[in-house]
């Protein structure tokens, strides 16, 4: 009666009949079951994320490599009967067009609307004609115009911006920067080939007399009569020099220092004016296949040559100085549109691009710097007169037997190409083709270095040294760790070396920039004594100790023998530091970074590969000993205690037994390690002189992928060729860096699957 009174009871307060440990089973079930989804859910937004970032970053980058696009715009028709057009020019948003006639007339057009918004009429004198015109500074779109008269008249169109009932508005007009009257050659002749530059308040003419065959050279200064007169350019020199050959094309550097006279053959000769008078400093031919020369151009910044020729090819030239003498070099060729002779050339006044017009009214884009050559499409059915680019390249107008054709040019990244990223460029003013890396600079003719070689072997160099002073202590210290220290000691270490990966690593670059780079140069050999000194005194101390009798040795627990190697390794530092300068001043004349530079020939720079390896080791040391640690103290004791059992040594447990078990996280570890070192970016920024040079010398710098980020996101435009290319170094780094990861996780699973039947 009890029993059923008592079943009763519990039945009435547990209506479903169910035991309190059918319950705590199901609740544990449900638990388990909701932590696997929240785990699942986890795991997958991590891989989510980490393609949604490599998706972004290869958004941002594949613009780079997108093709270029040329739409026709407008068209203008002209009586050739009575105009003849001597030059074009396209203001910088593509809004105006300009068009000069040899009668001196000068129209503004507007693209849109195709009125005329502007005409003026050049102050050419009375019973002169126009017969040839140049552009002498593309940057700012001065031009000249050669009269009949053996004059010239320098003009620069300006398109200044105004606002009207809150209306934008362009307002064409013309500037005489040198005055409106002519500055005289020297010769009453024609001048149907000249070259000019001007400088501030100082100019320089060349012209070439056909009727006598002299080159004369002309220079101007600027003279000012009072304060605050603009001054009128007077002549200052003359010179003159007799050619063998009639020059067909007159160019001149834009520093006034080189002046080449190219004729139609392509033999060139090159003057040397910086003395004034024109020294002829050698000859070359610029077609050694015989073709003849149709076209010739001066790249922006006035330094190279791109020359077309009969047969459509395309070659770039430029002075490169050897054994103290600089000569027009051969640089590069570019791909040709056809075998029609090229018969216009228009460079880009922001960038080293240009275009090229054959005789069959083909146009092709090309970059200089990448040597690229980016689209080629038949614009006309004719030969290209004339032609302009506008100066950010955006806008094409040239002129045919069919009138005048605008165009609209899409070609926002032309400096990147596979060649420009990963190989070798000759680059203006370098004696020979290197991987570069400056972004910007302060001229005007600056020519974009976008070489990511330098900052790849940068990172990889710095991830060496790092690696290279970081692996033994790491390995060596989580096995004596692991395996021979007293479990209280190994409870007091780990912990505090793992603590040291909590460290910002903005503090370290901070020391190490400040503190171990200053303290590295003035105590290097004993930097390098201790590295050659530790460990002897280390194997030395082991050594005495063992030597050691039994009783002795018996009074110090298993375990804690390491302990007594503190003092014998801080009093080994201590000397090796006191006896560096005694040791600087007996070998190396007191100064060993300065006897390195000039006994070894090795630059030696404060900041240097050398302090970044310390000091990143240091910060890598945590995370390798950590993962090394735990894999050598997971391997089951049973093996090393039934391999001592066995008679083996406890140096043959740990190499042929621990050692090949925990492989696999120790690779592990050492992966980890070398994809924080990689990545790492304070330290090697506030360590180094961050710049991007490509040796392995340890006395000198390096700047890698993640600092030069750093360094320059912050300052470059959004949407503009360096902020993509950033990004596509990011994108390198992130693709480096998860290349070792799952290379890393191949071999440790290859390695589980060998070491598992140990």
């Amino acid at each position: 009666m009890q029993n059923s009174r008592a079943e009763s009871a519990s039945s009435g307060n547990n209506p479903s009949g169910l035991k309190p440990s059918d319950v705590r089973y199901r609740l544990r079930r449900t638990i388990d079951r909701l932590m696997t989804i929240v785990v699942s859910m986890g795991g997958i937004s991590v891989i989510i994320a980490v393609s949604l970032i490599f998706f972004y970053l290869l958004a941002v980058v594949f613009p780079l490599f997108k093709g270029v696009n040329v739409e026709h715009v407008s068209d203008y028709v002209f009586d050739s009967a009575a105009e003849h057009l001597l030059q074009l020019g396209v203001e910088e948003r593509g809004e105006i067009v300009m068009f000069l006639t040899t009668r001196g007339g000068l129209k503004f057009v507007d693209t849109q609307e195709h009125h005329i918004l502007a005409q003026e009429h050049l102050p050419v004198p009375d019973g002169t004609r126009l017969v040839s015109g140049i552009m002498v500074d593309e940057s700012d779109g001065l031009s000249a115009v050669g009269l009949s008269d053996g004059t010239i008249l320098v003009y620069r169109p300006r398109y200044k911006l105004e606002y009207i009932n809150n209306q934008r508005h362009i307002r064409p007009e013309v500037e005489y920067p040198l005055g409106r009257q002519t500055l005289s050659s020297g010769s009453d002749r024609s001048l149907d080939q000249f070259a000019l530059r001007v400088e501030d308040s100082r100019a320089k003419l060349a012209a070439f007399n056909e009727e006598t065959s002299t080159l004369l050279v002309r220079s101007f200064e600027k003279k000012r009569r009072y304060l605050g007169d603009e001054g009128t350019f007077a002549p200052v020199s003359d010179h003159s020099i007799t050619l063998d050959r009639s020059p067909q094309f007159l160019r001149m550097s834009l520093d006034q220092r080189f002046l080449y006279a190219i004729s139609d053959d392509g033999m060139t000769d090159v003057f040397d004016l910086a003395s004034g008078a024109p020294k002829l400093w050698h000859q070359v031919d610029l077609t050694p296949g015989g073709s003849r020369i149709s076209a010739v151009k001066l790249l922006t910044g006035g330094i190279s040559l791109i020359v077309g020729t009969s047969e459509g090819g395309l070659s770039q030239w430029f002075p490169v100085r050897s054994e103290g003498e600089a000569r027009l070099t051969h640089i590069r060729d570019f791909a040709v549109m056809g075998d029609a002779a090229i018969t216009s050339l228009s460079t880009e006044a922001r960038r080293k691009g240009f275009a090229a017009f054959d005789a069959q009214g083909r146009m092709g884009v090309y970059n200089a710097t990448a040597q690229r050559q980016m689209l080629v499409r038949q614009l006309d059915d004719g030969a290209v007169k004339h032609s302009a680019l506008a100066p950010r390249g955006d806008f094409a107008l040239i002129t045919s037997s069919t009138g005048a054709h605008f165009y609209s040019i899409h070609n926002p990244y032309p400096e990147v190409s596979w060649r420009s990223l990963w190989g070798k460029v000759w680059y203006e003013g370098y004696a020979e083709p290197t991987y570069t890396w400056q972004s910007s600079a302060a001229t005007v003719g600056h020519e974009p270095k976008y070489s990511l070689m330098p900052l790849s072997f940068g990172t990889l160099k710095a991830a060496f040294y790092a690696m290279l002073f970081a692996l033994p202590l790491s390995i060596m210290g989580a096995v004596c760790t692991a395996y021979f220290l007293a479990p209280r000691l190994r409870s007091v270490i780990k912990p505090t070396i793992e603590i040291m990966e909590a460290l910002p690593t903005v503090i370290l670059g901070f020391l190490a920039g400040l503190w171990l780079a200053p303290f590295a140069e003035n105590y290097l050999p004993g930097i390098f004594l201790i590295l050659v000194v530790l460990p002897l005194v280390i194997v030395a101390g082991g050594f005495i100790w063992s030597r050691f009798p039994k009783a002795i040795r018996h009074r110090v627990g298993p375990g804690w023998e390491a302990g007594l190697l503190l003092l014998p390794i801080i009093v080994a530092i201590w000397v090796c530091v006191k006896l560096s300068l005694p040791i600087e001043q007996a070998l190396f004349n007191g100064n060993m970074p300065h006897w390195i530079e000039y006994n070894l020939g090795i630059g030696y720079d404060q900041r240097s590969a050398l302090v970044v390896g310390l000091m990143m080791g240091f910060a890598v040391i945590p995370t390798i000993f950590s993962i090394s640690e735990d894999a050598v103290f997971g391997v089951p004791k049973h093996l090393s205690m039934g391999s001592l059992a066995l008679g083996a040594t406890p140096w043959q447990t740990i190499t042929r037994v621990v050692m090949p078990t925990a492989l696999p996280g120790i690779f592990s570890a050492v992966m980890i390690g070398l994809g924080r070192a990689v990545g790492e970016t304070m330290i090697v920024l506030m360590a180094t002189g961050n710049t991007p040079v490509m040796n392995m010398n340890i006395f000198e710098g390096m700047r890698t992928l993640s600092a030069n980020i750093a360094v320059e996101m912050p300052e470059s435009e959004v949407g503009s060729t360096h902020y993509r290319v950033l990004f596509l170094a990011g994108l390198v780094l992130f693709s480096f860096t998860f290349a070792i990861n799952t290379l890393a996780e191949m071999i440790r699973q290859r390695l589980r699957k060998k070491y598992a039947g140990i």
